[in-house]
C-alpha cells in the first residue's frame, strides 16, 4: 500500500512538508558557502590554483572513506536523528570560521577541515534523506516529489548564488559563511517535527535483490534479532548496484558529468575575479545561472518523463545538452562570458532533469531495506568523481593554467551521453 493517497498534495503531508522546508533552507545556506567559501580563500588567504582545487575536492573525496559505511548504518537506524545530528554538526562547524577570521588566525588548514567535516556531515544527510523519500510519499508518487523538491533546491541555488556574490561584496565572506551556519540550525528545527516509521530491521538475514528487484537467497539466514555483521550488509548493497544494468548506466554517465562539472568550475574564481578582474557579484550571477538551469530541468523533467519515458527522457536530454560544454572554455570578457554563461545553462538543466528522472528511477529499483547502501554506493563513486575532478582542475591550473582545467572538462561533458548506448536504460519508460 502507498504511503499516501496518490490525489492528496505532497506539501499537505506533514512529514514531505518539514523534510521539504528543512532542505529548501539549508540549501539557500549551502549555496552561499558554495561561492564564499573559495572567495574567502582567494581574497583573505591568497590561496592559488592548486589550493583552490584542493578546497572543492576534500569535501567530496570524504565520501570515499565513510561512503559505504554511512549507507550500511543509515539502513539500520531512524534517519531523522541522523539528519539533525548532521545538521547541527555542519552548523558548529561552519560557525567557526567567521569566528577565526574575526580572531585573526584564520588558515587554509581550517578551512580543508571545515571542507572535510561538512562533505562526512553532508553525505549522512543526503544518503538518510532519499532513503527516506519513497516511504514518506510512496513509489508512485517519486517522480513528482523528487521534482518538486529539486526544482525548489534549485530556486535556492539561484538566490543563494545571487545573494553571496552581494552578500561577500557588501558584507564579507565571513558574513555570508555564518548564514549558512544558521541555516543549518533552522532545518534542523524543522526536522524534529518530521515523523518516521520504524526502520526496516530486514538487513538481518536478507535475501539479496536481484537487478530486477526479485530477491534471490545469499546465504544462510541470521537469527532472529541477530544483524548481519556491516561488511556483509555492505556486499550485498554493491552486488545489487552493479548487477543492475540500469543503475550501472546511471551511475557511468553521472560519473563522467561528475567529473567534468568541477574541471569547468571549480577555478572559476580565479579566473572570473582574479584573472579577468570581474567584481564578486559577477562570478555569484554566473554560479546563478547554474541554478536556473537545474531549476528549469527539473521543473520540466516531470513532463520529459510521462512523453518519453524515464530512461529514454534522460538519454534524449543528455545526447542534446551534453555537446554545449565545448563552448565553455572560450569564457573571457565580452560577449563570450555571455555564451559560456547560456552554456552554463544548458548543462546545469540536464542535470536538473537527471536528479528527478534518474533519481526516481533508482529508488523505484531498489527495495527498501536497500535504499540507504544502495544510495550511498552511487554517492561515493559519484561523489568520488567530483572530488577527483576537483583535484584534476587545481593540478593543471597549477601546471598549465586555468584554461587547461576547462577544455579537459568540456571534452568529458560532451561525451558523457555515451554510456546510455549499450544500456537499457536508453529505451527504459
Amino acid at each position: 500500500m502507498s504511503a499516501t493517497s496518490v490525489d492528496e498534495p505532497l506539501l499537505r503531508l506533514r512529514a514531505f512538508r518539514n523534510l521539504y522546508v528543512a532542505g529548501a533552507v539549508s540549501q539557500l545556506g549551502s549555496q552561499i558557502s558554495y561561492v564564499a567559501l573559495p572567495l574567502l580563500a582567494v581574497t583573505a588567504l591568497g590561496a592559488g590554483a592548486g589550493e583552490v582545487g584542493l578546497l572543492s575536492a576534500l569535501g567530496t573525496l570524504t565520501v570515499l572513506l565513510v561512503g559505504l559505511p554511512a549507507g550500511a548504518w543509515v539502513d539500520r537506524v531512524r534517519r531523522r536523528p541522523v539528519m539533525i545530528a548532521s545538521d547541527v554538526l555542519r552548523a558548529a562547524v561552519l560557525l567557526s570560521v567567521p569566528v577565526a577570521w574575526w580572531g585573526g588566525f584564520l588558515s587554509m588548514g581550517q578551512l580543508y577541515a571545515v571542507a572535510v567535516l561538512v562533505g562526512a556531515a553532508s553525505l549522512l544527510f543526503d544518503v538518510a534523506s532519499l532513503s527516506l523519500v519513497p516511504g514518506l510519499v510512496g513509489r508512485e508518487r517519486l517522480t513528482s516529489a523528487n521534482s518538486l523538491l529539486v526544482s525548489t533546491w534549485a530556486g535556492m541555488d539561484v538566490a543563494g548564488r545571487s545573494v553571496a556574490g552581494v552578500l561577500v561584496q557588501v558584507a564579507g565572506a565571513p558574513v555570508a559563511i555564518l548564514l549558512d551556519a544558521l541555516s543549518y540550525l533552522w532545518s534542523a528545527a524543522w526536522l524534529r517535527g518530521l515523523p518516521e516509521p520504524s526502520p526496516t530491521t530486514a538487513a538481518a538475514g536478507m535475501r539479496e535483490p536481484g537487478a530486477a528487484g526479485v530477491r534471490e537467497p545469499v546465504g544462510r539466514p541470521a537469527a532472529a534479532g541477530v544483524r548481519e555483521p556491516v561488511g556483509r550488509q555492505i556486499g550485498v548493497g554493491v552486488r545489487f548496484l552493479f548487477g543492475n544494468a540500469i543503475l550501472v548506466a546511471a551511475l557511468v554517465q553521472g560519473a563522467m558529468a561528475n567529473l567534468a562539472f568541477p574541471l569547468c568550475s571549480v577555478l572559476l574564481p580565479v579566473l572570473i575575479v582574479e584573472q579577468l578582474g570581474y567584481p564578486e557579484w559577477v562570478l555569484g550571477a554566473y554560479l546563478a545561472v547554474g541554478g536556473l538551469g537545474v531549476l528549469a530541468g527539473s521543473s520540466a523533467a516531470h513532463l520529459i518523463g510521462r512523453r518519453f519515458g524515464t530512461g529514454r527522457g534522460a538519454w534524449l536530454v543528455s545526447l542534446v545538452t551534453a555537446p554545449t560544454a565545448l563552448v565553455i572554455p572560450f569564457l573571457d570578457r565580452g560577449p563570450w562570458l555571455w555564451a559560456a554563461a547560456a552554456a552554463w545553462f544548458v548543462l546545469t538543466f540536464r542535470t536538473g532533469v537527471n536528479n528527478v528522472l534518474l533519481v526516481s528511477l533508482r529508488q523505484r529499483v531498489t527495495p527498501d531495506d536497500l535504499l540507504g547502501r544502495m544510495t550511498a554506493t552511487m554517492r561515493l563513486l559519484l561523489m568520488g568523481a567530483l572530488g577527483l575532478g576537483g583535484l584534476l582542475a587545481g593540478g593543471l591550473g597549477e601546471l598549465w593554467g586555468v584554461r587547461a582545467a576547462l577544455w579537459p572538462g568540456a571534452v568529458i561533458m560532451a561525451l558523457s551521453w555515451v554510456p546510455y548506448l549499450a544500456s537499457p536504460l536508453r529505451t527504459h519508460r
